[in-house]
């Protein structure tokens, strides 16, 4: 069993010179490791940082409306099918084009189509707004439905074209958006209290890096992969030390991350060379592509793929460094190696769920084009090799692939750290204000042993081990054992 320790009033072990002389040249270490990575990233943060200037971007807003042309909102009052006619024309789109039907055909004299009367938010009569045949038909629109809609009544010569006077846009989607963010964050703070409050500063302050760095680098033509790796980075110190603190923890965590981080940007790179990404088919990026001879769409894919996978690796990493502080403090005696196989195995349960969590993430967010890809009925081979999926795939397995090695990393310099340092869990002694001499657990077995007699649920039992209850071993680790043993 364990050897005893006395404990100061607040309930943790006085650390013994050469535990303190350990711990410090541990945190040196560390720091002689992070602190120049820091400061080498700040400084190429500086350097690739965006001019903001947009010469040379050729980009006409959907949503710059013509002369005589506003958007408008309004809630809708009542829902009606009549006559495409009846609209003075067929609908259009957000940026004021005529839309087709279903069919992708202009509706004719006898197509039905469907008109919302909504009542402008600025006041006046209900307008009769044409709604898209694609909206009417996957979605639909109901009594109540806020919506935002192009009024072209005032826009000059819209009438002698036949075009309808209003026509949908889109929804306003501002209420349920916003109770949805209140309830996450009530969740996350009343959950996490001050580390989910501090969780959340820190997703804003990730996100103004990805805002003002990444985005506006990558519209000027900056290398993607250096902005990639270089935000993300700055992303991972930020959150990390602001959610969980300047320890050695977290700091064991960021060096696992920086490795995971540094094999997910070379396997990115690779890929997306070697497999030939440059966001074919999709319109977004063909939009992109005509924007500007700045951007590069397979750049845009490459740092893509870094950025996909921060959450998951920062996740991975910070809970595998929390896994071996918390087995070292239940059973200080075990070896490193005893340590790290442990904790691998908490690692390993982590893999299967962390893959299965990239895997289904990434086919949500692609079900349109998985349905498309079925209905065709291409081979798979063929179907996970097209343009369409290839970037879902690639995604997936070069996200994976990092996680899955910063795991055994960030295993290694956690036990390295911890057996450096020569920390010791301090159990507190809750009914003498700590003043008892505490006797803490050599083994994690000997730990569980003594968890379960404190609460009684080994009464009439055996400890595992074979040592029947009662023995004088086992006793010294209830609470009436330890103050029994207590001198005086």
């Amino acid at each position: 069993m364990g050897a005893g320790h006395s404990h100061t009033p607040q309930g943790h072990p006085e650390p013994t010179p050469r535990a303190l002389a350990a711990r410090k040249k541990a945190n040196r270490i560390l720091a002689a490791i992070l602190i120049p990575l820091t400061l080498l990233t700040v400084a190429a943060m500086v350097l690739l940082w965006p001019s903001g200037s947009k010469e040379g971007i050729k980009l006409s807003s959907p949503y710059a409306a013509a002369p005589g042309v506003s958007f408008d909102t309004g809630k809708i009052q009542r829902v009606v099918v009549g006559s495409c006619m009846d609209g003075s024309g067929p609908g259009a789109d957000a940026a004021g084009a005529p839309a087709d039907s279903a069919q992708g055909a202009a509706p004719g004299q006898g197509s039905q189509c469907s008109f919302a009367y909504t009542e402008p938010d600025k006041g006046g009569n209900p307008v009769k707004v044409v709604i898209n045949p694609d909206v009417a038909k996957s979605h639909g629109v109901k009594i109540g439905d806020n919506i935002r809609y192009l009024n072209l009544s005032k826009a000059q010569g819209a009438s002698a074209q036949g075009t309808p006077a209003y026509v949908f846009v889109d929804f306003v989607r501002t209420l349920p958006i916003v109770l949805l963010a209140i309830l996450y964050a009530v969740v996350v703070i009343a959950v996490a209290r001050w580390r989910g409050l501090r969780a959340l500063i820190g997703l804003a302050g990730a996100y103004t890096v990805l805002v003002t760095f990444i985005l506006p680098g990558l519209v000027e033509g900056k290398p993607p992969l250096l902005l990639a790796v270089v935000g993300s980075t700055v992303i991972m110190i930020g959150v990390l030390y602001f959610a969980h603190g300047f320890t050695a923890r977290t700091s064991t965590a960021l060096l696992g991350t920086m490795f995971g981080l540094g094999i997910t940007a070379a396997l990115a790179a690779w890929a997306t060379d070697a497999a030939n990404l440059a966001g074919v088919g999709n319109h977004d990026a063909a939009t992109l592509a005509n924007v500007s001879d700045h951007i590069s769409i397979s750049g845009i894919i490459l740092c893509g793929l870094i950025i996909s996978g921060l959450g998951v690796l920062n996740d991975v990493t910070i809970t595998q460094a929390s896994a071996v502080w918390e087995l070292w403090e239940l059973a200080p005696g075990t070896s490193a190696r005893k340590l790290f196989s442990s904790a691998m195995r908490i690692g390993r349960d982590h893999i299967a769920s962390t893959v299965y969590t990239i895997a289904f993430a990434y086919a949500g967010a692609a079900l349109p084009i998985l349905i498309i890809v079925m209905l065709y009925e291409r081979p798979l081979g063929d179907a996970l090799t097209s343009a369409e999926l290839s970037e879902e795939v690639i995604r997936t397995l070069v996200g994976s692939i990092g996680l899955v090695l910063a795991i055994p990393v960030t295993t290694l310099i956690a036990v390295l750290v911890v057996k450096a340092t020569g920390l010791r869990g301090a159990a507190t002694a809750a009914d003498d204000g700590g003043r008892s001499a505490v006797v803490v657990p050599a083994t994690a077995e000997a730990a569980v042993a003594a968890g379960a007699l404190a609460g009684g649920a080994l009464d009439g039992a055996r400890l595992p081990g074979g040592v029947p209850e009662g023995s004088a071993e086992p006793a010294a680790e209830t609470r009436r054992g330890r103050r029994a043993a207590q001198p005086g």
